[in-house]
């Protein structure tokens, strides 16, 4: 909680390192996108990542391998645990060793879990599931039932008890005291592409893979309209998706600012 940077980044960068290790096993470079939530249902802390990893990689002759044979879980969920575990204590030891000889025989003597999903079943479910976690908040409006002079009522999920669905009653001081606990540090990036997902490697060698796989991205469709370069990166297109009709200031209130315009002009 005093230094929510360095443990997340730690977080993200242990996760990536295990999957990268045993891909490494297999001689391919794999990739992974992973979201950073911070939230449980109670609003408590709970920092967790949530991945998604193609089933295989690109081997060194920059070839796509699928490696998902049994058709349940790319890697072993138990060594994924275990070489986790080790990866995420080394980088916490490397940050700081004096305090890391304190909690290391809590660390090590606790199993730790990946939680590992089937795959999905096709890449419209990948995109709904990223719609569902990337830009998320850590209570949504639905969820609150009521307020009043005192406290906040809200609803959530017992997953203790097979996602029992209770309500919660906190004082207003409380809740906020926990809904700030998931205010991120300051352009820290929450979501983070790694191997051959990464920015890097989108930039052409990702394009290299598509042509070898005979593989044709999906064109966007575009109607009848100018497609002008971002004023920012000069690089990017612009494209119209929404033409307003008769929303928005009234005539005479449009014409009335042109006078004005003019005459400052």
């Amino acid at each position: 909680m005093q230094h929510p940077k360095l443990v997340y980044d730690i977080l993200f960068e242990s996760a990536w390192a295990t999957l990268k290790a045993f891909g490494k096993k297999r001689t391919l470079q794999t990739g992974m996108i992973a979201v950073l939530h911070t939230w449980g249902q109670n609003l408590c802390l709970h920092p967790h990542l949530h991945c998604i990893v193609p089933g295989g990689g690109v081997d060194k002759d920059g070839g796509w391998v699928n490696i998902r044979s049994d058709g349940k879980f790319l890697y072993p969920v138990k060594a994924l645990s275990k070489v986790y575990r080790a990866k995420f204590c080394d980088a916490l030891k490397a940050l700081n060793p004096d305090n890391y000889t304190k909690v290391k025989k809590d660390l090590w003597s606790k199993q730790w879990v990946v939680f590992a999903k089937k795959p999905f079943g096709s890449s419209h479910s990948v995109v709904e599931y990223l719609g569902r976690y990337t830009h998320k908040i850590a209570i949504s409006n639905n969820r609150i039932q009521g307020i009043d002079e005192k406290n906040v009522t809200f609803k959530y999920k017992d997953y203790r008890q097979n996602g029992s669905k209770k309500q919660m009653i906190l004082s207003h001081g409380e809740f906020i005291r926990r809904f700030a606990l998931h205010i991120l540090p300051k352009r820290f990036v929450k979501i983070r592409h790694y191997g051959f997902l990464s920015s890097t490697w989108k930039r052409q060698k990702l394009q290299d893979l598509h042509k070898k796989m005979d593989f044709v991205p999906m064109a966007r469709e575009t109607k009848a309209a100018v497609i002008s370069k971002c004023q920012c990166c000069k690089v990017g297109n612009l494209h119209r998706i929404l033409i307003f009709d008769k929303r928005g200031p009234p005539a005479w209130y449009l014409g009335s600012s042109q006078k004005i315009a003019t005459q400052q002009s």
